[in-house]
Protein backbone atom coordinates (compact mmCIF):
# COMPACT_ATOMS: atom_id res chain seq x y z
CA UNK A 1 0.00 0.00 0.00
CA UNK A 2 1.57 3.40 -1.54
CA UNK A 3 1.39 6.83 1.09
CA UNK A 4 1.30 9.76 -1.34
CA UNK A 5 3.31 11.10 1.29
CA UNK A 6 6.13 9.41 1.03
CA UNK A 7 8.50 10.09 -1.72
CA UNK A 8 10.90 7.33 -3.46
CA UNK A 9 14.01 7.17 -2.41
CA UNK A 10 15.62 7.93 -6.28
CA UNK A 11 13.59 11.29 -5.70
CA UNK A 12 15.56 14.13 -7.53
CA UNK A 13 15.67 15.84 -4.53
CA UNK A 14 17.76 12.87 -3.11
CA UNK A 15 19.79 12.86 -6.37
CA UNK A 16 20.55 16.28 -6.44
CA UNK A 17 21.55 16.52 -2.14
CA UNK A 18 23.87 13.12 -3.18
CA UNK A 19 25.37 14.91 -5.77
CA UNK A 20 26.60 18.04 -4.09
CA UNK A 21 29.11 16.15 -1.58
CA UNK A 22 32.45 16.37 -3.03
CA UNK A 23 34.88 13.36 -2.55
CA UNK A 24 37.92 14.18 0.09
CA UNK A 25 41.25 14.07 -1.06
CA UNK A 26 43.54 13.34 1.50
CA UNK A 27 47.58 13.96 0.69
CA UNK A 28 50.38 10.93 0.78
CA UNK A 29 51.53 12.35 4.03
CA UNK A 30 48.52 11.80 5.85
CA UNK A 31 47.87 8.66 4.64
CA UNK A 32 51.50 7.88 5.96
CA UNK A 33 50.95 8.84 9.17
CA UNK A 34 47.74 7.72 9.57
CA UNK A 35 49.10 4.05 8.31
CA UNK A 36 52.04 4.57 11.04
CA UNK A 37 49.85 4.93 13.94
CA UNK A 38 48.06 1.74 12.73
CA UNK A 39 51.82 0.23 13.18
CA UNK A 40 51.99 0.88 16.50
CA UNK A 41 49.10 -1.06 17.52
CA UNK A 42 49.21 1.18 20.44
CA UNK A 43 44.98 2.09 19.52
CA UNK A 44 42.47 0.40 18.22
CA UNK A 45 41.34 0.95 14.00
CA UNK A 46 37.94 2.41 15.72
CA UNK A 47 40.01 5.05 17.97
CA UNK A 48 42.33 5.85 14.93
CA UNK A 49 39.40 6.41 12.95
CA UNK A 50 37.63 8.39 15.20
CA UNK A 51 40.77 10.86 15.72
CA UNK A 52 41.52 11.14 11.94
CA UNK A 53 37.56 11.33 10.68
CA UNK A 54 38.77 8.28 8.64
CA UNK A 55 36.66 5.13 8.20
CA UNK A 56 38.54 1.93 9.84
CA UNK A 57 38.80 0.13 6.42
CA UNK A 58 40.59 2.45 4.93
CA UNK A 59 43.31 3.03 7.77
CA UNK A 60 43.62 -0.85 6.65
CA UNK A 61 44.17 -0.77 3.69
CA UNK A 62 46.76 2.33 3.85
CA UNK A 63 48.50 0.11 6.31
CA UNK A 64 48.91 -3.06 4.15
CA UNK A 65 50.09 -1.16 1.56
CA UNK A 66 52.87 0.60 3.81
CA UNK A 67 53.83 -2.90 5.17
CA UNK A 68 53.73 -4.19 1.09
CA UNK A 69 56.29 -0.88 -0.17
CA UNK A 70 58.06 -0.52 3.03
CA UNK A 71 61.41 -1.86 0.99
CA UNK A 72 60.88 0.51 -1.98
CA UNK A 73 62.05 3.20 0.90
CA UNK A 74 65.42 1.57 0.92
CA UNK A 75 65.99 1.12 -2.86
CA UNK A 76 66.90 4.77 -3.61
CA UNK A 77 64.69 4.49 -7.03
CA UNK A 78 67.28 1.32 -8.19
CA UNK A 79 64.06 -0.16 -9.79
CA UNK A 80 62.85 3.55 -11.19
CA UNK A 81 66.26 3.80 -13.11
CA UNK A 82 66.63 0.38 -14.47
CA UNK A 83 62.88 1.02 -15.96
CA UNK A 84 64.11 4.43 -17.35
CA UNK A 85 67.40 3.04 -19.18
CA UNK A 86 64.96 0.16 -19.93
CA UNK A 87 62.88 2.86 -22.04
CA UNK A 88 65.79 5.12 -23.66
CA UNK A 89 66.57 1.86 -24.76
CA UNK A 90 63.73 1.22 -26.50
CA UNK A 91 63.31 4.62 -27.82
CA UNK A 92 66.87 4.80 -29.40
CA UNK A 93 65.49 1.06 -30.97
CA UNK A 94 62.44 2.84 -32.32
CA UNK A 95 63.90 5.68 -33.93
CA UNK A 96 66.28 3.02 -35.61
CA UNK A 97 63.30 1.32 -36.62
CA UNK A 98 61.07 4.38 -37.62
CA UNK A 99 64.65 5.81 -39.64
CA UNK A 100 65.38 2.98 -41.94
CA UNK A 101 61.29 3.08 -42.75
CA UNK A 102 61.55 6.41 -44.35
CA UNK A 103 64.68 5.44 -46.23
CA UNK A 104 63.06 2.98 -47.61
CA UNK A 105 60.05 4.61 -48.46
CA UNK A 106 61.87 7.50 -49.60
CA UNK A 107 63.82 5.23 -52.13
CA UNK A 108 60.42 3.39 -53.27
CA UNK A 109 58.78 6.25 -54.28
CA UNK A 110 61.87 7.63 -56.10
CA UNK A 111 62.27 4.33 -58.28
CA UNK A 112 58.84 4.26 -58.93
CA UNK A 113 58.41 8.17 -59.46
CA UNK A 114 61.71 6.54 -62.16
CA UNK A 115 59.70 3.89 -63.29
CA UNK A 116 56.63 6.39 -63.92
CA UNK A 117 54.17 4.06 -61.81
CA UNK A 118 53.79 6.83 -58.90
Amino acid sequence: MKSKDMNPASSRESINETSRRTRRLLDDAFKAKVAIEALKEDRTLSELSSEFGVHPNMISQWKQELVKNAASIFSNGKKEKQRIEQLEKDVIEANQIIGSQVRDIEFLKKNLKKLGLL
